[in-house]
């Protein structure tokens, strides 16, 4: 029997106490959102709902099921629709449909997952903020912007700040770009999820509990490869864990900045990862999850981390207070109380029956280049016998193509 002892487990945050109480909606806001609904049950294909700017108070969640619509507001600090005093529907804005775009406003304090497109193809994200104002609460919604199950989304310049799962994130999807977006005070900043072919670049993710995560979970719809993470700046990403219990991302570490967790053909390059107190990049596998245990491994699902291609970054500070009491105890077994993990930690666990000479077929391999070091943790064995050697990670991979949108995003 497999020896799990959770590279990823820690404690989850206290849950927050509780919210003032919601603003009184207007007779002007009941208007609105009577108006809006009706426009949105109303839309045509080829339909531009304009908001106007102004400051929102909406009690029901919004929904879309037709083709080809547009919702635009004035700016994403102008257009404000706040959902603080929400008492019906799981969601702000539930969208069933293809070819939608929206831009230039603000989603607010939704009771649930701020924007969740389902199913969709041919997605628009752009200059969209989300937030729950009061912080980072575990009472927050899961998720900001939700594409799940879509193909061909654009996500861009974006800001989402307090998600208690995943700040962006596009789930069992294909044909992805996120870009030039911030996510801030999320659980996860940035998360691909059982996703085909994702390029996530030039976007910020600070004070996260983790940066951006590239995951694969079983039994979903797919399985996930082919994600390029470029270009970004992953910095300070300490903020404590306060996803709900049993949510995927409460595994991860407050102090993770870029986490590949059992996904194939990743490439991670010519980024600024920096401070990050677990570590800059962890890689890892299913069974250093807290979630092993209880929903096992389906007999199709890939629970290791392969053909893993990191290179080209600009790496500092980091692993210096890494969160558990297990990973704590590990970094200073090897490196001292005041030492710090390397840039790369890697829990250890790989397919034994893949290995040829000790080391996975080529295509397989987790190469590293300009990093300061690895750590393989040898989680397989209680981290008995942690070792520092970077040999078996000196290797190339092919390198991923860019991944074009067809047809073109509306400008």
């Amino acid at each position: 029997m497999r020896r799990t002892l959770p590279l990823l487990a820690l404690p989850l945050a206290l849950a927050a106490c509780n919210r003032a109480a919601p603003p009184a909606q207007s007779g002007a806001d009941t208007a609105f959102e009577a108006r809006l609904q009706e426009q949105l049950l109303d839309a045509r294909p080829g339909s531009v709902i304009e908001i106007p700017a102004g400051h929102y108070h909406l009690q029901r969640g919004l929904s879309l099921r037709t083709d080809g619509v547009t919702i635009r507001g004035a700016g994403m600090d102008k257009t404000v629709l706040s959902f603080k005093g929400q008492v019906v529907g799981p969601e702000g804005l539930l969208v069933n449909a293809n070819d939608f775009t929206i831009e230039n406003l603000a989603l607010e304090d939704t009771k649930g997952d701020a924007l969740k497109i389902n199913q969709g193809r041919n997605v628009t994200i752009r200059g969209v903020r989300v937030e729950w104002t009061d912080g980072p609460r575990t009472t927050n919604g899961a998720y900001g912007l939700y594409p799940v199950k879509t193909q061909n989304v654009l996500i861009e310049d974006s800001v989402v700040i307090g998600a208690s799962d995943a700040g962006i994130y596009v789930g069992q999807s294909q044909n992805i770009v996120v870009r030039r977006n911030r996510a801030e005070q999320n659980v996860a900043g940035i998360e691909v999820e059982n996703s085909i072919g994702a390029d996530v670049y030039a976007n910020t993710a600070t004070k996260n509990t983790g940066g951006i995560l590239v995951f694969n979970m079983p039994n979903l719809s797919q399985a996930g490869h082919a994600t390029r993470v470029f270009g970004n700046k992953v910095f300070d990403n300490n903020t404590g864990n306060f996803a709900a219990k049993g949510a995927a991302v409460a595994s991860v570490p407050a102090g993770s900045g870029v986490v590949v967790n059992s996904n194939d053909k990743v490439e991670i390059f010519d980024n600024d990862i920096a401070d990050n107190q677990t570590a800059n990049i962890i890689i890892s596998s299913y069974f250093s999850t807290n979630y092993y245990n209880t929903r096992g491994v389906a007999a199709d699902y890939n629970p290791y981390p392969k053909g893993i291609y990191v290179y080209g970054n600009r790496l500092k500070g980091g692993g210096d207070s890494p969160d558990g009491l297990k990973l704590k105890t590990l970094k200073a077994a090897v490196y001292g109380l005041t030492g710090r993990f390397p840039d790369v930690l890697w829990d250890g666990y790989v397919d034994e029956k893949s290995l040829v000479n000790g080391l996975p077929p080529p295509a397989d391999r987790i190469c590293l280049k300009d990093v300061n070091g690895v750590i393989d943790a040898d989680g397989p064995h209680g981290y008995k016998n942690p070792s520092t050697d970077l040999k078996p990670f000196q290797c190339d991979l092919p390198k991923l193509p860019p991944v074009v949108l067809d047809p073109a995003p509306k400008a």
